[in-house]
């Protein structure tokens, strides 16, 4: 056995080194050290450490057992790890409490650096869901959300505020009754808002809010404190006034005429206007001149209410005070000269556009709200680049369109604006990276601008266009590839990109120029040259060079190039097209060989179609000799056997007159005569010796005015296309012959060796005289026939091919009868019923044929068992499961008789024992697969 390369070092480690020895901390762990495989150590580890060990126990077992089985010691390792993570988290947890604790110790606390506390504490892996960082979690919350709420409380007591003043302002126009009325509630509104301001004040985390906010609510309060005052010092006049007469009247115009009235004293307007001016005689107006004053002062009222009752229905709030106040002008100064019903309209008119404009105040307020907080979440959590800077432009048009519907709120613009300048600074790094990054982009197109410059000026004298081609186009991939540019510099940079490259371009452009003007004249020579009636080869082939070295010499656009192709080759394929239809013109004078070839064809499939062998066999030698062009009718062919043989050459030249030729000027196809009583396969079967085949070599026409030579006399001989067959002479010398035999070979050549007239032997392969002459039987091609078209090719190919298929299918159909009258024969015991020698074909010899007729005239006897299992062998067909047995032991003696013939000699005997054993049902169908077998060989 051969000793390993490398030792097994895991058992090496793990195995102690005495037996009797156990480690230190084997104790420790519940023996884990001496635990024979890795699993039970791993599972020893594990128990031990639900026990919980201490770190140090921990680092100290994982120290020794990490070099000696690392699987065993991954529970340790991860548990190391976590203790790790978790005194890592104490550590941050201690740090952030800490900074937490300081932040709520704080008497002003900011609410930016609330909100950052637990963002950074996050970020920085803080456990915030453990204590005490959740408590300090929840105590910021709270804080937050108290400061939060002041600053809500302030906006809600300065709106209250204004309120109220409002409502005092309403009971100055009114009587001072009414207000008196009224005062004791007033009383104790303002108290309210009094108590609540102050309790607002007095809070604890009144000092954290924003220092916007204390202002507002002491503005409110000096406000409302010095209306009411105001107010109740007006209200106490009035009282006093309507008790006493000689009381000054208060300052409030309303109360002071209530007053003067209730004392029985002129208004103060009339005073001042004069009592005599109301007094005084109305002056007549003329009737036209009033009604062209109502109408004109309607339509003033009507176009200023109908403009209003447009933006109240829009929901306009930036327009609607103008467009009211407008309309109050218009009333103003034509009320005395429009109807009540326009007047009730205008004043209703006004009612809504009061309510929608305290109505857009109040949305104004919400979408303020909405754009604030969105301002924040986008400090907090930033979308970076481009969206930011879209969000933020989006956000101030939309407060834009707010302080358009209503009154300004400095409070919520103030936040807003912190908002979107702290989550601009994102966009303004965006912009920053971006601005290098167009820098470079810029420079880089620079440098790829004066590299195209430069390689213009190395490449002034190249007429490598396809490099040149490739460089641009290199070129052009890398301005490309470059990087984003904005607008504005991309449209400073490309006309100088535009001007390099159509620098480095222009000699490319002038031979794609001067390379088209060629090919336009090359196309106009191709037109000439199609037009002409015959067409020159070579100058075509002369053109089509041109082009192609045109092509490769100046490469052009592959759209430009493919259209002036397609037009340069459109003239010559014009021209060959007419030169291939003339050709299918000239061959169409072969159409009457070929309608002979399609009849005899036809007459070959209805040979088919009978069933009849000798038919189809005719049908088949008339083909075959219609394709070499040597079929004659019956009906000529009795006439030319009867003849003498005197008159022999006279019929020949008549027949000869009559074959149709293929071609004008084509040599007529070579004649044979033969007895017409006899077809070629009874010549082929007969036992008389074959005769020589005479055939006559085509001569050329002879001049009219030769004077006629005698005819040489033809012997009529039976023809023989057999292989082997002697020709009385040579074929003819024409088109035919096999390609590569010289022109002056001839049978048999080859140098004399000085010994005799044969070859010499050469160093390869010695002289064989039986292969003298192998080649020289091979018809020539005069004896094929005429070329066939493609129609007439087409039916005499599937002529014959139906043919074959139908001899096959025949022959095996007299097989099978063959083989049942066979069986019957045997069956019935009736020699009668034999078949002939014919019929069981060549391989039944007539001694085999007379020893069956003897066995079935016999009585039967004898087994065939052991003979059927010769004849399996003989016929190598397989022999059933149940006598596999005897066929092996057959063999096996069969081995041992080396000298006796094999069954495949003697399986005609064979066959006659089985037929004269008694007829067995079982041994029919082995007996018939023996027989289809042997007798179709």
């Amino acid at each position: 056995m051969s000793k390993p390369s490398k030792p097994d070092t895991s058992a090496a480690k793990t195995a102690p080194t005495k037996p009797g020895d156990s480690h230190p901390l084997d104790g420790m762990t519940g023996g884990a050290f001496s635990a024979p495989t890795s699993g039970e150590r791993t599972a020893r580890i594990r128990e031990w450490l639900a026990t919980g060990p201490s770190a140090e126990q921990m680092a100290e077992v994982y120290k020794d057992l990490a070099n000696r089985d690392k699987g065993a010691a991954k529970p340790l390792k991860e548990k190391l790890d976590e203790a790790k993570r978790a005194k890592n988290q104490e550590t941050v947890a201690a740090e952030w409490a800490e900074k937490g604790q300081a932040l709520l110790a704080l008497k002003k606390l900011n609410l930016a650096d609330a909100l950052a506390w637990q963002r950074d504490a996050a970020k920085a892996g803080a456990p915030l869901s453990r204590e005490p960082l959740a408590g300090l979690k929840a105590q910021l919350a709270d804080r937050v959300k108290t400061i939060e709420d002041l600053q809500h409380r302030t906006q809600v007591q300065r709106e209250a505020a204004v309120l109220i003043s409002q409502r005092i302002e309403v009971l100055s126009t009114k009587p001072w009754r009414d207000a008196q009325a009224a005062w004791e509630a007033l009383r104790a509104d303002v108290t309210h808002w009094q108590g609540q301001a102050d309790e607002i004040a007095q809070d604890a985390n009144w000092a954290s809010v924003d220092a916007k906010f204390p202002p507002l609510l002491d503005a409110s309060r000096g406000q409302l404190l010095a209306v009411w005052e105001a107010f109740q010092g007006a209200l106490s006049l009035a009282v006093t006034a309507a008790e006493d007469a000689a009381a000054p009247l208060p300052a409030v115009p309303v109360w002071a005429d209530e007053l003067r009235a209730g004392r029985g004293q002129p208004r103060a307007g009339d005073g001042a206007t004069g009592e005599p001016a109301a007094r005084a005689p109305k002056a007549k107006i003329d009737p036209a001149v009033l009604k062209e004053m109502r109408e004109k002062s309607s339509a003033i009222v009507q176009a200023a209410l109908a403009k209003l009752e447009h933006e109240v229905t829009e929901g306009h709030g930036k327009s609607t005070p103008k467009v009211a106040a407008e309309l109050r002008q218009a009333l103003k100064d034509n009320i005395r000269n429009i109807d009540s019903a326009l007047e009730a309209a205008a004043h209703a008119a006004l009612t809504s556009a009061g309510e929608l404009e305290g109505w857009q105040r109040w949305r104004a307020d919400q979408i303020r709200e909405e754009l604030v907080a969105k301002a924040e979440a986008l400090v907090a959590k930033p979308l970076g680049g481009r969206k930011q800077q879209e969000a933020l432009r989006a956000m101030r048009e939309l407060w834009k369109t707010s302080d358009q519907g209503g009154t300004p709120n400095h409070a919520l613009w103030k936040r807003f604006d912190d908002a979107c300048n702290e989550a601009h600074k994102v966009v303004e790094a965006w912009l920053e990276k971006v601005k290098e990054q167009s820098e470079a982009v810029k420079a880089e197109r620079r440098l790829l601008i004066d590299e195209v410059l430069a390689w213009a000026d190395a490449n002034q004298g190249n007429t490598d266009w396809k490099h040149q081609i490739r460089s641009l186009n290199g070129f052009v991939e890398k301005w490309t590839a470059a990087g984003h540019l904005s607008e504005k510099a991309f449209a400073e940079i490309q006309p100088q990109w535009k001007a390099a490259m159509d620098k480095a371009d222009a000699a490319l452009k002038a031979a794609r120029t001067d390379s088209l003007a060629r090919r336009k004249a090359m196309i106009e020579e191709a037109q000439v040259l199609g037009a002409e009636p015959q067409l020159r080869i070579d100058a075509v082939k002369q053109l089509q060079q041109r082009w192609q070295h045109e092509a490769q010499g100046v490469p052009i656009e592959r759209k430009q190039e493919q259209k002036l192709w397609d037009a340069f080759r459109k003239p010559i394929d014009d021209a060959f097209q007419r030169k291939t239809a003339e050709r299918e013109k000239a061959a169409s004078a072969l159409g009457e060989h070929d309608r002979m070839v399609v009849e005899l064809s036809k007459a070959l499939d209805a040979a088919n179609a009978s069933g009849d062998v000798q038919k189809i066999r005719t049908a088949m030698a008339d083909l075959e000799a219609g394709l070499r062009g040597q079929f004659k009718p019956a009906a000529a062919a009795a006439p030319a056997a009867s003849a003498p043989a005197a008159d022999v050459a006279a019929a020949q030249n008549d027949e000869s007159d009559q074959a149709p030729a293929p071609d004008a000027t084509a040599p007529a196809a070579p004649e044979t005569i033969a007895e017409g009583s006899e077809s070629a396969e009874t010549a082929a079967a007969s036992a008389e010796p074959a005769a020589e085949e005479g055939n006559e070599a085509p001569a050329e026409p002879a001049p009219a005015a030769a004077p006629p030579k005698p005819a040489k006399p033809v012997v009529a001989m039976r023809g023989d296309d057999r292989p082997g067959a002697r020709k009385a002479e040579a074929a003819p010398a024409g088109r035919g012959g096999k390609f590569g035999d010289r022109k002056d070979a001839r049978p048999g050549g080859g140098k004399p060796d000085g010994r005799g007239n044969r070859p010499a032997d050469n160093k390869f392969e010695p002289y064989r005289p039986e292969r003298e002459g192998r080649f020289n039987d091979r018809p020539t091609y005069e004896e094929r026939g005429p070329r066939l078209g493609d129609a007439a090719f087409r039916a005499q190919r599937e002529a014959f091919e139906h043919a074959q298929q139908a001899l096959r299918k025949l022959s095996e159909q007299a097989h099978g009868e063959v083989l049942t009258n066979l069986l019957t024969a045997w069956e019935k015991r009736d020699a009668a019923l034999l078949p002939d020698a014919p019929a069981l074909g060549k391989l039944v010899t007539p001694a085999t044929r007379s020893a069956w007729t003897r066995a079935l005239s016999s009585a039967p006897k004898g087994d065939a068992a052991e003979t059927l299992l010769r004849l399996e062998i003989a016929a190598e067909l397989p022999t059933p499961a149940e006598h596999l047995s005897a066929r092996r032991m057959l063999q096996l003696v069969l081995l041992t008789k080396r000298n006796d013939p094999a069954p495949a000699q003697t399986w005609g005997e064979d066959a006659a024992k089985v037929l004269a054993a008694p007829h067995d049902a079982a041994h029919v169908r082995r007996f018939q697969n023996v027989l289809k077998a042997l007798i179709k060989r």
